[in-house]
């Protein structure tokens, strides 16, 4: 920060985005780190002022969540702005439109809509002297287009391998227990490369704690990102009612979120699908929440519930109205241009709970099943997918785990160009998988893909056995790899 005014900090939700600028703030405000750089660190939750409607200045729109009046407010901005960092949370949770010409605010007193202050505050309009850090978990083009002047892009990528490990040792605290189950973890490489996401890390953790007994079953089936939250999910509602009108009730008040781009609910809101809000075990209120928007102060425990109940949702509708929504979603995708984050999502988990086996955990014990034309429609669309985006159409045949579906999808795949795609972890174990399936795959180019001798080493066995050749071409761009590698 002390050369570059705007930070991104880009990764996958539940990568630990939010608690790291948490973080920042607390360290700044006990004077661990930061003090003497900055005099003030303010933080704007996106999904906060996208609530709000009402017009008012910058220096309003920071005094919210601080003991300082905007006048005080005012003065710093005035005084000091290169010694002001503004920590702005989830940028990518709505969308600017550039053709729309708006009134753009050019001083911190000046009145407008709040989502128009973020916008000038973002394009240097506002404060140009002051630092900007801005997560999203989007592609930072996207992001990189709003803001101006110098800028640095940072991905968090989450636990490493030891971070993980004290993960556990904390959650379990008994010194046998926490053992035994972190290297029955450690033995499933790619369980542990997920790990690495904190949110699903504590999933991880509550899953085998719950069921310590059971623990190799549970283990066996840990297998995908849908698997873990199935898992979970299933384990949380073991002592409470899961019936299949709660579950419906709460996948029709995430579809209606995710469709209006919104995350904050009223109680009034909540109550008409049939849920308690204040017994529901997925929704909770914002403890901090602030004065305009507390009447919509409930929200799921994180965004990524609300994606994989709307996607649950729609295994509860009827086949044809099913079918028409996930039509009408891609639809209105494809008018935007790309995927939106929410729906990727969504349709990641669709593609997951297709698989009879990742939801059994889930739906055996009331006799439900996978509809056969839910089944049929997504790999329809995976189909689709593959000449739009092929990674995304690979981590979806991930998530279904049907290696003959695989072998189908991709039967007349010969090559497969990732050129210039950043490859994290978890994305080298879809890949592999992918390959595994298809020994026809002969040529992979893996150019500028971020590559490591650790996600080398994921792929290793389809590389060595497939495609020889490809090593030739990838080695000298790979960076950090060790001689005995």
């Amino acid at each position: 920060m002390e050369t570059n005014q705007k930070l991104i900090l880009s990764g996958d939700s539940g990568r630990g985005k939010s608690f790291t600028l948490q973080k920042i703030m607390l360290d700044w405000a006990s004077g661990e780190l930061y003090s003497e750089n900055f005099d003030v660190v303010f933080l704007l939750k996106c999904d906060e002022v996208k609530c709000l409607s009402q017009k008012m200045s910058l220096n309003e729109l920071l005094s919210w969540s601080y003991s300082i009046t905007s006048y005080q407010i005012s003065q710093i901005l005035q005084l000091t702005p290169e010694k002001v960092l503004i920590l702005t949370d989830g940028i990518d949770e709505f969308s600017f439109d550039p053709r729309i010409q708006i009134s753009s605010p050019t001083k911190s007193s000046q009145q407008a809509l709040p989502m128009d202050i973020l916008r000038s505050l973002l394009n240097g309009q506002i404060l140009p002297e002051s630092f900007l850090l801005v997560t999203t978990r989007s592609d930072a083009g996207t992001v990189m287009n709003l803001l101006k002047g110098p800028q640095r892009f940072t991905e968090i990528v989450g636990f490493s391998e030891r971070g993980v490990q004290e993960f556990f040792q904390k959650f379990f605290q008994d010194d046998q227990l926490f053992r035994k189950t972190y290297e029955r973890v450690k033995i499933n490489e790619s369980l542990l490369t997920s790990c690495s996401m904190p949110l699903l890390c504590w999933m991880v953790c509550f899953c085998l704690k719950k069921h310590f007994i059971d623990d190799d079953h549970v283990m066996r089936e840990l297998n995908t990102t849908t698997s873990i939250y199935v898992q979970f999910v299933s384990t949380l509602l073991e002592h409470h009612d899961q019936s299949q009108s709660v579950l419906r009730s709460l996948g029709q008040l995430a579809e209606e979120g995710i469709l209006d781009e919104e995350v904050f609910f009223d109680k009034k809101t909540v109550f008409k699908t049939g849920l308690d809000a204040e017994s529901s075990l997925f929704l909770h209120e914002e403890p901090d929440i602030q004065a305009l928007i507390r009447n919509r102060a409930l929200k799921f425990m994180h965004l990524s519930f609300q994606e994989f109940f709307m996607a649950l949702y729609y295994m509860f509708l009827n086949e044809e109205e099913s079918q028409r929504n996930i039509r009408d979603i891609l639809a209105a995708e494809r008018v935007k241009g790309r995927l939106t984050n929410s729906i990727a999502s969504v349709l990641l988990f669709l593609s997951g709970l297709s698989n009879e086996d990742t939801s059994s955990s889930l739906f055996e014990k009331h006799n439900w099943t996978v509809p056969y034309i839910i089944r049929k429609e997504m790999e329809s669309t995976i189909l689709t997918l593959q000449d739009e985006d092929k990674l995304f159409a690979l981590q979806c045949l991930y998530e279904l785990q049907d290696e003959e579906f695989v072998r189908r999808a991709l039967g007349d795949w010969v090559s497969l160009d990732l050129s210039n795609i950043s490859l994290r972890s978890t994305d080298c174990w879809v890949l592999l998988y992918c390959l595994q399936c298809c020994p026809h795959i002969r040529y992979l180019n893996l150019m500028y893909c971020d590559l490591t001798a650790e996600k080398l080493k994921i792929l290793q066995p389809a590389l060595y056995v497939q495609v020889k050749s490809a090593l030739l071409s990838i080695l000298p761009h790979v960076q950090h790899i060790h001689t005995e590698n």
